[in-house]
């Protein structure tokens, strides 16, 4: 490679990076200035009380319950749908992973409309157990469970072939599964475990609507809600970037680069890996799978049933603007997050020095409860200095680019760790510039695994609430904020409607994204 060449891809690297330094940094240091500005007084008087750390704990208690159901049902389904002879399993896998791309919120209340005290099979009882932790925990378990699922499904198709088929020569296909697939691709499993966590406690929709009372709603209330106190909020927001730097650390040492390992067999690979026979077992587990994902799907359907008593029209007429809201703010927000991930993640699957401080920061702003994210954009950007920005639609894609940048930055490193470098090091010997090789050699090849990408962040984008419910400007709330602010006092068939509306939209845009990767793989 060539000094000029060299840098060259520095520079747009350092590039790149400010631009996710502003993003993420930005929001924490604003966060970590109004915390000195305010002598640390307000934050010890906060901090100092029982009850903050009471509910933290209690709180993340919460959060490891809904880890455990989302394991519990995610791990072995996962394994299931991909190493045995499931009839429809490959079906029953992206009905899962549908279900996991709606609002967690919209989940919560079809069940209210299902099992809720009024609901179509509801009682007092399921209305008592649904409104309270155990709702949350279970909610939330089912809702989280598909990220367990598709990781172990990957996961267990990168344990190398021979080793399977070594020891199904003297061991059973189940002490195979249990003892040799399982605990290789424990790093995917602990990657599941560590999302599914960062998310629950993240979760501010959820507990909120089902009455459960939770740190994250707490930081929440304090900046959007009736007791409104910054000052507090950000006192609140310390414990929490300690819980995230934590995560963060977790990951760097138990996971680090293998979990790019989960990700790398995500446009085909794994079709020489042994399949396990059922046996005779095999209709009893297949209606075991399917009850799942009937059950993870209820609720959808009530959301419908309930939308059908009401009037089409009323229900479009109350979208307002957050119809094209959502979608012109989420296919911003993926294509600027995909935009950094080919430069920023090129580099990380090329070990490129610094890489692995870009992809720390955004791990960071992804593990950190979403409502700490929110403190920190409005300390950020609530000033006459970017009130330009703040009190634009730019804000919603600049938390949106925060908070899900390493989902874009993950995939792409991933599909580019396929490729030997080889390939851009002889263009490099030849004189190509570093952006030449880019535009030229690493997009082409990685096309699909970059389109793939997309719309996973675009998906992310279209379902979040609890980021940008803190600090949507007026006027330009989405439809999954349109929802949540309706639902106390709107009419039950037109909120039902509009939930329906946000499911329409996210499978047309699941849609529209494997129609174009399927091209994409002929052509």
């Amino acid at each position: 490679m060539t000094r000029s060449s060299s840098h060259q891809e520095a520079a747009v690297s350092l590039s790149f990076g400010a631009i996710l330094a502003l993003a993420v940094g930005f929001p924490f240091a604003a966060l970590s200035g109004e915390l000195i500005s305010a002598g640390f007084a307000e934050a010890s008087a906060t901090l100092s009380r029982p009850g903050p750390w009471l509910l933290l704990l209690r709180s993340s208690g919460l959060a490891v319950a809904i880890t455990t159901v989302a394991l519990l049902v995610g791990v072995p389904l996962g394994t299931l749908l991909a190493r045995t002879d499931l009839p429809g399993r490959r079906l029953a896998l992206w009905l899962q992973a549908f279900s996991f791309f709606v609002p967690p919120y919209l989940l919560a209340l079809g069940w209210s409309h299902l099992i809720g005290r009024q609901g179509l099979i509801g009682s007092p009882l399921t209305a008592e157990i649904l409104f309270g932790p155990l709702g949350v925990v279970f909610v939330l378990g089912l809702a989280f469970a598909p990220v367990v699922t598709g990781l172990v499904a990957l996961g267990t198709l990168g344990v190398a072939p021979h080793l399977e088929e070594s020891a199904l020569v003297v061991a059973r296909p189940l002490r195979v599964l249990l003892r040799i697939v399982l605990p290789l691709c424990r790093p995917s499993i602990t990657f599941a475990a560590l999302i599914v966590f960062a998310l629950a406690l993240s979760e501010t929709g959820v507990p909120l609507f089902l009455r459960d009372r939770t740190y994250a709603a707490v930081v929440f209330s304090r900046l959007g809600g009736a007791g409104y106190a910054p000052g507090e909020a950000f006192a609140l927001a310390i414990p929490m970037i300690t819980i995230g730097l934590v995560l963060l650390s977790i990951e760097r040492r138990f996971i680090g680069r293998r979990s790019f390992a989960s990700l790398l067999l995500s446009s085909g690979g794994g079709k020489d890996r042994p399949v396990y026979s059922l046996g005779r077992s095999r209709p009893l587990v297949a209606l075991a799978l399917w009850l799942l994902v009937a059950l993870s799907l209820a609720p959808l359907v009530a959301l419908c049933a309930v939308a059908a008593g009401g009037d089409l029209s009323e229900t479009l007429g109350w979208t307002g603007s957050s119809l094209t809201t959502t979608a012109a703010s989420g296919l911003a927000g993926a294509s600027c997050i995909t935009l950094l991930a080919v430069v920023l993640g090129h580099g990380l699957a090329r070990g490129r020095r610094g890489s692995g401080a870009f992809d720390g920061a955004a791990l960071l702003a992804f593990v950190v409860p979403s409502a700490v994210l929110g403190a920190g954009i409005v300390a950020a950007w609530n000033r006459p200095q970017t009130s330009l920005v703040y009190a634009s639609f730019a804000v919603l894609v600049v938390g949106l680019v925060a908070r899900y940048a390493i989902v874009g930055l993950r995939a792409v490193a991933a599909v580019m760790l396929r490729t030997p470098v080889h390939t851009e090091e002889a263009a490099a010997t030849l004189g190509g510039s570093y952006l030449r090789r880019l535009f030229q050699i690493v997009i082409p090849l990685h096309a699909r695994g970059i389109l793939a990408a997309w719309l996973l962040a675009l998906l992310f984008c279209l379902r979040d609430l609890d980021t940008v419910v803190v600090f949507y400007p007026p006027g330009r709330e989405s439809l999954t904020v349109r929802i949540f602010t309706l639902e106390a006092n709107g009419p039950p068939a037109v909120v039902a409607g509009l939930g329906v509306v946000q499911v329409l939209m996210i499978a047309l845009a699941m849609t529209f994204g494997l129609l174009l990767l399927r091209r994409r793989a002929w052509a």
